[in-house]
C-alpha cells in the first residue's frame, strides 16, 4: 500500500528541530511508526520496538546497556512499556546539543505521561496522531489552518470535493485506520474484530490491570451506543454490571489509549446552570460503527443513530485539524439547564467560535440565533456557523456561514 501523507508531518519535523526528544502518542495502528519511519528514510536512525520482549526486558533492567546497543538518533516504539528509559534519555539529552535525538511512540497512558513530563520537562515535545482524517485519506492537505471566516473557508473550498452524503457515510462507516483504507466489507470486519480482541484487550489488561474481558467488552459496546451524547456512568455501569467508579476508571483508560475523546462542557462564571458532564466521542468512527453492528454504510446512513455518527465525524475531524495546526485551541460544548445546546465552541485568540452540526444539506438558518446566549457571558464572539452537508459555503449573516463538512 502506498504511503499516505499525514498532516502532522509538518509540525513533527519543525518540533524535531527544536526539542531533543519527541513523543508521538495515539491509539494502536493509527500510523505512528509508519510516519516516523517514512520521515527517517534518508537518516541514519536506529529503530527498536518494545513490543519485542527481549528489547523490552533490556530496557527495563539495564537502560545504559540498552542505549549502548541501540544508539541515538533513534526511534523507540511503544515506549510506555519501559518508563525506566526516561531517566537515561534525560541524561543523554543533557550530554548532547543535538535536537531530534529521540523519536518515541506510545499510547498516552496516564501514569506514563505523568512520569515522562516530570523526568523530561523542557526536553520533550508531545504530539498526538489520530487515525486518517477524511482529507488525508482523500489526499487533500489544506494550506491554511482551519478558520471559520468566509474568505478562509472559500479558499479551502477550491481544494476540496463537494460534500456527498454517501461518500461521507462510507468514510464514517469504514473509519480512518490506514489498514482498512482499501479493505472490502469482510476484511474490514475481521480487522476490527482482531483490533478489539488482540490489541485493545491486551492493552487494557497490561495498562489497566483489567482481566474481566467479558465485562469490559460489554462496557465498550455500551460506550459506542452513547456516541455523541453526554456520558452517563449509570448506564455504562449497568450495561457492564460494574460499579460507577469502575465505569469512570475504565472510560479514563480508553481516553488515555486514544480510543475515545471526551468533549468537556463550556464553563463561564457569568452564565449559571451550565452542564457539568462531558460528551463522548470515538476517535475512529469505523471502530464505533463496528461495535454498534452497522454492517454497511447504507444501514448506518439510514439508521436511527446517523445524526450522532455525523456529529462524531465532525467533532473528531476538527479535533484532528487543530491537533496538527499551528494554533492551540480549546474545544467545548454548551448546554444549560433549559436544555439549550450548542454543539461546539472553538476558543482561540480570546474569541469563541460557536458551531452547530446538522446532518442535512439544507438546515434551518435560525439555528444560529442560539449563539446569542454568549452575549450574556461577556466574551468576544468569533465567526461560526452550521457545519452540514451543503455543497458550498454560504453566508447566513455577517458572522456565520453554512459550512460544508468537507472543509474541516
Amino acid at each position: 500500500m502506498d504511503y499516505i501523507s499525514r498532516q502532522l508531518e509538518r509540525k513533527f519535523i519543525k518540533m524535531s528541530g527544536f526539542f531533543k526528544a519527541l513523543l508521538v502518542t495515539g491509539a494502536r495502528q493509527v500510523g505512528k511508526t509508519t510516519m516516523l519511519r517514512h520521515l527517517a528514510q534518508d537518516q541514519n536512525r536506529t529503530y527498536v520496538t518494545l513490543d519485542n520482549l527481549m528489547a523490552r526486558n533490556l530496557a527495563k533492567t539495564d537502560p545504559v546497556l540498552f542505549f549502548q546497543t541501540y544508539q541515538p538518533p533513534i526511534i523507540i516504539d511503544e515506549v510506555q512499556y519501559a518508563p525506566e528509559l526516561f531517566s537515561q534519555i534525560k541524561i543523554l539529552c543533557d550530554e548532547s546539543q543535538e535536537t531530534g535525538l529521540f523519536w518515541l511512540t506510545g499510547s498516552q497512558q496516564f501514569e506514563m505521561m505523568k512520569n515522562l513530563r516530570e523526568t523530561l520537562a523542557g526536553r520533550i515535545g508531545i504530539l498526538e496522531l489520530y487515525s486518517l482524517s477524511k482529507s488525508e485519506r482523500d489526499g487533500i492537505i489544506f494550506e491554511n489552518d482551519l478558520d471559520f471566516a468566509l474568505i478562509s473557508l472559500q479558499s479551502r473550498q477550491a481544494k476540496a470535493p463537494k460534500s456527498n452524503v454517501n461518500d461521507i457515510f462510507e468514510y464514517i462507516w469504514r473509519g480512518g485506520m490506514p489498514q482498512v483504507v482499501g479493505a472490502d466489507g469482510e476484511e474490514r470486519q475481521e480487522y476490527y474484530n482482531s483490533y478489539v480482541n488482540t490489541y485493545l484487550m491486551r492493552d487494557v489488561a497490561e495498562l489497566g490491570g483489567i482481566t474481566d474481558t467479558l465485562r469490559f467488552g460489554k462496557f465498550f459496546t455500551a460506550c459506542a451506543a452513547l456516541v455523541a451524547q453526554q456520558v452517563n456512568y449509570k448506564t455504562l455501569a449497568e450495561a457492564a454490571e460494574i460499579s460507577q467508579p469502575t465505569a469512570k476508571e475504565w472510560l479514563r483508560l480508553l481516553e488515555g489509549m486514544g480510543i475515545v475523546y471526551l468533549l468537556q462542557p463550556y464553563s463561564n462564571n457569568a452564565l449559571k446552570r451550565l452542564a457539568k458532564t462531558a460528551k463522548l466521542y470515538f476517535c475512529d468512527s469505523g471502530l464505533c460503527s463496528h461495535l454498534s453492528m452497522w454492517l454497511t454504510p447504507e444501514t448506518l446512513l439510514h439508521g436511527a443513530a446517523s445524526g450522532h455518527f455525523f456529529e462524531n465525524h465532525v467533532v473528531t475531524e476538527i479535533l484532528k485539524s487543530y491537533a496538527y495546526s499551528k494554533l492551540k485551541v480549546n474545544m467545548t460544548y454548551y448546554r444549560d439547564t433549559n436544555a439549550k445546546e450548542i454543539d461546539l465552541f472553538i476558543e482561540k485568540n480570546n474569541l469563541v467560535h460557536p458551531l452547530e452540526i446538522k446532518k442535512s444539506a439544507n438546515p434551518d438558518s435560525r439555528e444560529v440565533k442560539k449563539f446569542n446566549v454568549l452575549e450574556k457571558a461577556s466574551v468576544q464572539i468569533g465567526d461560526g456557523g452550521i457545519i452540514c452537508m451543503c455543497e458550498e459555503v454560504m453566508p447566513i449573516d455577517s458572522k456565520n456561514c453554512f459550512i460544508p463538512c468537507n472543509l474541516i
